[in-house]
């Protein structure tokens, strides 16, 4: 004799459809988005070559395909693919959370902290506070508008300045590490998205989830860490 309890609500194969390609959006834009991380982040590398070499960097980033191409085709044809990424990353991870809302609407009385990480549990907040850095970021080292060297600055006196005033680089430095725990969480997220993750794989899952991220804030924090200890200037 079988039994169904009516009091359990069924979710309609509508909203698994819908759910799942939020996530899978999530998943595709943020491996654009950590594929153009690592691109970024060899490219900051360039300034332990010096400032003509970071400059030269620079430059062929904005003149790429000439004179083929009008100047900054390829850079605003990144910026723009980078853009759709972030506002369909955006919207699906809130997409997702007011589901889960709507699914659930009181919350859990006991929170399980094992279970859960405080990476995941911040995801949102931590997605928020990477979103508006971006923001300062391009206005800081891109266009100077917000850098202590102004506009008429090269980038590598831009990204010096920068980082000799210890707010600026405080707030690179704190967002970075939630940039880090971001992915680590979000790599982990996408792997189980893209069915390439089961109990099996988890725990080997994780530690790369760990170690790219580990690796890759590294790389970023590496630049920061020079201009403060005068190994660049």
């Amino acid at each position: 004799m079988t039994v169904t309890d009516t009091s359990v609500r069924r979710t309609p194969k509508a909203a698994k459809t819908s759910s799942v390609f939020k996530k899978i959006v999530m998943a595709v834009t943020g491996i654009i988005m950590i594929l153009f991380l690592i691109a970024h982040m060899v490219g900051n590398l360039h300034v332990f070559q010096g400032a003509e070499s970071f400059n030269d960097y620079s430059e062929w980033l904005r003149s790429f395909g000439e004179p083929a191409l009008p100047p900054r085709t390829f850079l605003t044809g990144l910026e723009v693919v980078l853009l759709v990424s972030v506002i369909a990353h955006i919207w699906a991870a809130v997409a997702l959370w007011r589901q889960a809302k709507r699914a659930r609407p009181q919350s859990y009385v006991t929170k399980k902290s094992v279970a859960q990480s405080y990476a995941s549990r911040t995801m949102r907040w931590g997605g928020v506070i990477i979103g508006g850095f971006i923001v300062y970021h391009i206005l800081d080292l891109t266009f100077g508008v917000a850098n202590p060297d102004g506009t008429d600055s090269t980038p590598y006196d831009r990204l010096v300045a920068s980082f000799q005033n210890p707010i600026a680089t405080t707030v690179y430095v704190v967002t970075l590490i939630l940039l880090g725990m971001h992915l680590r969480h979000g790599i982990w997220s996408a792997t189980q998205t893209l069915g390439q993750s089961n109990r099996r794989r988890e725990r080997t899952v994780n530690a790369f989830a760990f170690g790219f991220a580990t690796l890759l804030i590294a790389g970023y924090l590496v630049v920061p860490a020079a201009v403060v200890f005068g190994l660049v200037d």
